[in-house]
């Protein structure tokens, strides 16, 4: 029962593979890897909760009747669009953030803060 659901456990494992970047790190490059890593598992786990085990496509013909949803993978698309439209601008931002402090970590952001 247990390995039979073994991509909800990739899904655990990314996601606090993600989560764990995201806090343990303070390069922003890395906080950005790992917020990408985050979301896919998110659209992993969506996209595996919308197959139904012997689900047809959506599709009408004689002698089906059970359908998978396609809603699921539809919206994930549009996640996944999302995703690299924000991954763009928080890069972009990076970028803007190490012409103005000379540095991509939290840490040497922080201390020319407040030495200013």
């Amino acid at each position: 029962m247990v390995l039979g659901l073994y991509n909800y456990w990739i899904v655990v494992l990314l996601m606090m593979t993600g989560f764990y970047i995201v806090i343990a790190h303070g390069n922003l490059i890395k906080k950005v890897v790992g917020l990408n890593i985050f979301q896919t598992s998110v659209i992993i786990m969506y996209v595996s909760m919308g197959k139904v085990r012997d689900g047809a496509p959506p599709i009408l013909t004689d002698g089906v009747t059970l359908y998978s949803n396609p809603l699921p993978h539809v919206l994930m698309l549009t996640a996944i669009v999302v995703g690299v439209a924000t991954t763009a601008l928080a890069l972009s931002l990076v970028i803007r953030i190490n012409e103005a402090y000379g540095s991509v970590e939290e840490e040497d952001i922080h201390t020319q803060e407040q030495s200013s």
